[in-house]
Formats: structure tokens, sequence, C-alpha cells
């Protein structure tokens, strides 16, 4: 038993993952329409009511756009900061809000979801890990630097999404104003591939049998170039680009799958990427 995963969508346009087991889900973010959500999730066979709660990063728009109307619709606690609430100007029901707090785990049934403070420039941002049967995906985008935070909650995934934001030579030459150069790269912005490679080659666990890149920049990045950056240092790990024009394929990632599942990027075939 395990956990499956996937990207509905990763990028500047909107963020939204799934993360759950056999019987419960859970939604880190809805950045996009419900109607867009429950699309992808129908063409990926992800039947909406496995969720149970849906888990709130940081209130920009690209992270909460379609929150209201999903929640609302589906009758969903939705797990949020208080700052970051109050930063949101979202029309959510009183009854459903939950407040999180740093280190405080939060049980969706017998999924165990724990988030952590991270560096954005955000009221309160979050990211988080999802739990279940001692197997641990997760969600860290929209962080400015590496903390030592993060840096632990990383070591103990067996997969993640992790954030590779902008090439930074791409950036410093491309056509964005300074001061929105200064603000991705000023430390509460976003992570660069080469701090993303940092992270990944220096505290990846044996056990990280897949890493998926997230949040990709439009303009500042190129999903084959950071795609082939990871895979030469990736061992075992399955690496793959989160689209931000659709959703991603759905893994899974299990005690036994991480006994068995060897990646080579030499010679992998589309059937591995799919564990179940």
């Amino acid at each position: 038993m395990g956990l499956y995963f996937t990207s509905i969508n990763s990028g500047s346009n909107g963020n939204c993952y799934y993360v759950g087991n056999d019987q419960e889900a859970i939604l880190v973010d809805v950045g996009l329409t419900c109607k867009e959500v429950e699309r992808r999730m129908a063409r990926l066979n992800l039947p909406i009511h496995k969720i149970k709660a849906i888990f709130i990063s940081h209130e920009h728009s690209d992270h909460i756009k379609g929150l209201s109307v999903f929640a609302r619709k589906y009758k969903l606690p939705v797990y949020i900061s208080s700052a970051t609430l109050k930063s949101s100007s979202l029309l959510l029901d009183e009854t459903c809000i939950r407040p999180i707090q740093h280190l405080q785990p939060v049980m969706i049934g017998n999924l165990k979801v724990a988030p952590f403070s991270k560096l954005h420039d955000a009221a309160d941002p979050y990211s988080f890990t999802i739990e279940y049967n001692d197997v641990r995906v997760g969600v860290f985008t929209d962080i400015g630097a590496v903390c030592n935070r993060l840096i632990e909650q990383f070591k103990t995934c067996h997969a993640a999404f992790l954030e590779a934001n902008y090439d930074t030579e791409m950036l410093e030459k491309g056509n964005y104003p300074y001061f929105l150069k200064k603000r991705i790269m000023g430390g509460h912005g976003h992570l660069s591939n080469k701090q993303a490679l940092d992270l990944f080659m220096s505290h990846k666990s044996p056990q990280l049998s897949h890493l998926l890149l997230s949040h990709l920049s439009k303009d500042n990045n190129n999903p084959d170039l950071v795609e082939q950056l990871f895979k030469t240092a990736c061992g075992n790990t399955y690496v793959k680009v989160a689209s931000r024009y659709e959703e991603s394929e759905v893994y899974f990632v299990g005690q036994e799958a991480n006994k068995t599942y060897h990646f080579n990027p030499e010679d992998y075939q589309p059937e591995q990427l799919n564990l179940f």
C-alpha cells in the first residue's frame, strides 16, 4: 500500500496537486477553475469523491483561483492559515475553514498531512508532506531559498514535487524588468534549476523514487533543459517535468515499489511511468 500522486497543473498559470491512497486523497492548491480540475481528473480516472480536503500553500492567485467554487461545490474542508485567508479575499463558507500551523500535522482519514513554513513572498506560506503507511510525498514549490526545514523534509520523501522555476542565465538575459528579476531571485521568490539540483544531489534519500520538477517559468526556463540536467544526476530516481499545460501521469509509490523499481534513463519504457 502506498500513495498515488499527480500534478493537475504546475506553473504560474495555475497550480494543483493530487496525493492520496485507495480510499482518500487531498488537493494541494486549486489554481485552475473548478471545471478544468474536473475535466483533468476525469481524464486521469480519478474520482472526485475520494478528495476529502484541500490544503492551501499561500494566497497568490495561481494557487487559489478555483478554490471557492470547488470547495463549495463538493463541500470540502479547506486547510489554510489565518494570515493566508486574511490576505486572500477568498469567499469561503466559515464552516469549511480549518486553520493550519507550522509543524502541526493534520489527519485526513489515514493520510497524515504535515505543513511547514517556507520562504516565499506571501503572508504565511507553507509546503506540505503527505504520509501514508510510512510512505511520504512532498509538495515543495514557490520557495525562495533552500532552508533547513526544506532539507529535513526533503530527505524523508519517497516522491516529491520540487520547484525548478528558472534558469539563471535565461532570467538574467531575459526581458523581465529589474524589479521582477530581483523578486524572483531575491530569496523569497522561486528556486532556480541550480538550487533545486543542489538540494536533490546533496539531500535526496535512496528511497526517493520519483521527482516531478514543478512550477517551471514559461519565459525563463526550458523543460527539456531542466529535465536533462536532472537526469544526468538522477540515479534510480525517475525524473519528469510537471507541465503547465496539462495534467501529468498518475504515479504510485509504495514500500514494495521502492524495493523493485529501478529507473535507467537510457532504456526506460513508457510502462515504467505507472507502477500500479
